[in-house]
């Protein structure tokens, strides 16, 4: 019997299809005049992305084994979800404390514990997922409510929004919207989540005005020839890497703009090189693996057959189709600048690993349908027509 490919297969081949078209930019935006050396296979496949790839393509086999439901069942007083929502804010806090949280760029958003370096805000974007389908499920029958279903874990996502929105807004606002969206999902009224728009176009100003950065990215969003040289540098840099490859490309490690013009070309602004080197067809092949990723992401939530695993998946799905749009549209233009990597692709550790390992959740559905449809296969062809099958 020919094996048949299932969506959980698409995903693993994707992801790893993501993981090494991003080892492979990486390195090439990584480039630098000053190192006057060439570049081979090997190097690659030794650097540092290509360590955290198979680091990441690790965590997506195991995200494979672990049983959803046993995350959905989680109840009690040894339930692991009071536990998570604690180490996630704490973990929010110490990225504050000398010695802990390391700066980079003048930003606070790593913490460091010797040769270990993360990201808290990436723990936070995606635990809250597990958190709010968790609270969705065990209230199925109040989500409607706003006291008992929509403000508990509004209060929760306000709070880490808070404490990410002091150093990364662009994460902050992805996490809100995510959250928003799987809590409708769940079944809260769309008018208590409209309650919330006020507060969240007040905090948005409160934060563009209390950062002077941040109003100057939003000034070079709706002018950036005004100052060229100033706030404008960086919006037109990446406009410029993605005019100049054209229909085919520049070729691949024949940018220019990556050679001290466009900053941030390895990370927030990777795909204005891939376009730059691979042109409208790379930009299109980029653009294709994630539409695929969601398809498939889609196509698994659509046969679950509980409320906990479908949000989960649907968080999953959201989260990267979000991400990777608002990231086209800052490195494009189209939406102010903001610190969104692109998902699987962008140089990242944390990123890569936790996309990675939340993906491998999704898989893990999938593996569990297969597995039920066999059992029934099963069950049907053991029964013979003069036997009554229960």
């Amino acid at each position: 019997m020919p094996v048949m490919l299932r969506a959980g297969h698409g995903l693993i081949l994707l992801v790893i299809a993501l993981l090494g078209f991003g080892v492979v930019m990486v390195t090439s935006a990584g480039l630098s005049v000053e190192q006057g050396t060439t570049i081979n296979p090997v190097d690659v496949l030794q650097g540092r992305s290509a360590i955290l790839a198979l680091l990441a393509v690790a965590a997506l086999l195991i995200g494979m084994w672990v049983p959803v439901q046993w995350l959905h069942r989680a109840g009690g007083p040894l339930s692991p979800i009071p536990w998570m929502v604690l180490v996630m804010i704490g973990l929010l806090i110490a990225v504050h404390i000398p010695g802990i949280g390391k700066e980079v760029n003048g930003a606070r958003r790593w913490i460091e514990i010797g040769p270990i370096s993360f990201q808290p805000s990436e723990l936070a974007k995606w635990g809250l997922l597990i958190v709010i389908a968790w609270h969705c499920a065990r209230r199925v029958g109040s989500m409607n409510r706003f006291f008992t279903g929509f403000a508990p874990p509004m209060i929760l996502v306000g709070v880490i929004c808070a404490l990410i929105a002091t150093e990364d807004l662009g994460t902050a606002v992805l996490i809100g919207a995510v959250s928003v969206a799987l809590l409708v999902a769940g079944g809260a009224r769309v008018g208590h989540a409209l309650l919330l728009l006020p507060i969240g176009v007040v905090g948005f100003m409160a934060a563009v005005i209390a950062s002077p950065y941040r109003a100057a990215r939003l000034q070079a969003f709706l002018g950036p020839f005004d100052d060229p040289q100033g706030i404008g540098y960086h919006v037109i840099q990446s406009m410029a890497a993605v005019a100049g490859g054209g229909l085919p490309g520049r070729g691949l490690g024949a940018s220019v703009q990556k050679f001290g013009y466009l900053p941030e070309d390895t990370t927030d602004f990777l795909f204005a090189i891939i376009c730059e080197e691979l042109g409208i067809v790379g930009a299109c092949v980029v653009v294709g693996l994630y539409v695929c990723l969601l398809l498939c992401g889609l196509s698994i939530i659509k046969r679950v057959d509980h409320p906990f695993g479908r949000l989960l998946g649907l968080g999953v799905v959201l989260t990267i189709g979000l991400q990777a749009f608002i990231n086209m549209a800052v490195v494009t233009g189209i939406a102010p600048t903001k610190g969104i990597a692109l998902p699987l692709l962008s140089s990242g550790g944390t990123g890569w690993i936790v996309t990675a390992f939340f993906v491998g959740l999704l898989v893990s559905m999938d593996r569990q349908q297969a597995k039920q449809q066999r059992e029934i296969e099963a069950v049907t062809f053991q029964c013979k027509p003069t036997t009554a099958c229960t």
